[in-house]
């Protein structure tokens, strides 16, 4: 399998890796450009024109692009994050054409019609209003708003209802005329594809992609700031969020950080899963996760418990990151190490994650990455790396917390602060 790389004329980045063992292809349009693109006034724009994209063209009704990709057993789809917005298909490869015509439809000529963007509104406000009844939906828009307070990057994707129903169509195409153009954008394929082909068709269907921007888009510059959000529900569980803020992807402990939090709670093996499920029994679900952004990045652990445990479960977790400054053990690295192998070897059998990891690699690098130079950042983490990466992580800044649930049990915000400060767990029950 070989990845080829091709930069039209226009400035649009065309990628392949052929898969030849296949009998389909993954295909998409990967923008970069995200909820984070948004001015203060379009929050959740980013997201309502990904839904939109795909409600009728000059040539097509939001039916026909229905039907047409299912009619040959496709499947099409698209995806908002904080930093990029992807479009994306699946079909056999005789119908590559059909894909890239239906891709580039969408993104070069939606019609925005007005009776569609007034049922699509309904549409994200039930979505709204299910992930306000998500508990595990909730904690992280609460974290991401307390971390980067009044910022665009810890603003809900999503939006609010009151933001949403503002937009008309006009706005959205300012949107899409700052953020999506040839400079900012990467057509990926993976599987049974022909590079030349696939070249070729991408040109002449994404001819009339803007190749400048109508205003010249302005990231804002992340401040983490910490703090303490707690919303107390009825509900069986108390969820806990507690993070840091973390390293972007360029910073040289990125992918330090990802070791880090693979061996705090990445598996069943994990120093978190052990201690305070198997060995504790305090939740059934507790994990340790780290996000990169251009900028900045989030490290956290989250744990869902009954509101009785809390006394215990926070200290027990505390205790483990002061752990973590204080030793590791090489046996651990290794094991993480081959994880993060066998999760990347693993996604590289499959045709749409393969091509999801070609377009961020893009996105984020200017290149693919190959594998044995990914496996060579890994190899230069030592024990004494990751021990002073931990204590700065941990023990050097301002932690966010936030939890929902039953929670007159969870220690004051004061509390964990100071212990995180002092890196020793505060005072719990004993075990």
């Amino acid at each position: 399998m070989r990845v080829e790389c091709t930069r039209l004329p226009s400035g649009l980045t065309v990628v392949t890796e052929n898969m030849p063992h296949l009998e389909s292809v993954a295909l998409g349009v990967w923008i970069k450009s995200g909820s984070r693109n948004e001015t203060p006034e379009e929050h959740g724009i980013a997201h309502l024109l990904e839904h939109m994209a795909f409600k009728g063209t000059a040539r097509r009704s939001a039916r026909q692009i229905a039907e047409e990709i299912e009619n040959v057993g496709g499947e099409v789809n698209a995806a908002t994050s904080t930093e990029t917005t992807s479009y994306y298909a699946r079909v056999l490869k005789d119908h590559v054409p059909l894909a890239t015509d239906i891709l580039a439809d969408i993104l070069t000529e939606s019609a925005f019609d007005e009776e569609e963007l007034v049922r699509e509104k309904q549409v994200i406000l039930q979505e709204i209003g299910a992930a306000n009844d998500t508990p595990d939906d909730v904690i992280f828009d609460k974290f991401s708003e307390v971390a980067y307070r009044d910022q665009t990057i810890g603003r809900a994707i999503l939006g609010t209802p009151e933001s949403l129903m503002s937009f008309a169509p006009q706005q959205i195409r300012g949107y899409l005329g700052r953020n999506y153009t040839t400079d900012r954008m990467f057509v990926v394929a993976a599987g049974a594809v022909d590079h030349d082909n696939f070249v070729a068709d991408v040109e002449k269907r994404f001819s009339t992609l803007p190749q400048t921007p109508s205003a010249t888009p302005v990231l804002e510059t992340a401040h983490y700031t910490g703090g303490d959000v707690r919303e107390t529900r009825d509900l069986m569980d108390a969820q806990v969020l507690l993070g840091f803020e973390g390293k972007a992807y360029h910073a040289r402990d990125f992918y330090c950080s990802q070791i880090l939090a693979n061996i705090l709670g990445g598996g069943m093996s994990s120093r978190l899963f052990q201690e305070v499920r198997e060995h504790r029994g305090l939740c059934y679900s507790v994990y340790a996760f780290h996000w990169g952004f251009s900028d900045t990045g989030i490290f956290g652990i989250h744990a869902a418990t009954g509101g009785e445990n809390l006394p215990e479960l926070v200290p027990v977790i505390i205790e483990e990151l002061r752990k973590s400054a204080d030793r590791i053990d090489q046996q651990e690295i290794d094991r993480a190490r081959a994880q993060i192998r066998a999760q990347l070897l693993m996604g590289q059998e499959s045709p749409a994650a393969r091509a999801g990891q070609i377009a961020r690699q893009m996105m984020l690098y200017g290149r693919p990455i190959p594998n044995d130079e990914l496996m060579e950042r890994l190899e230069s983490i030592t024990v004494s790396r990751l021990t002073d990466l931990a204590g700065r992580l941990f023990f050097d800044t301002k932690p966010t917390l936030s939890a929902i649930g039953p929670l007159e049990h969870l220690a004051a915000a004061g509390d964990i602060v100071s212990a995180l400060s002092r890196g020793e767990a505060p005072q719990r029950a004993a075990s």
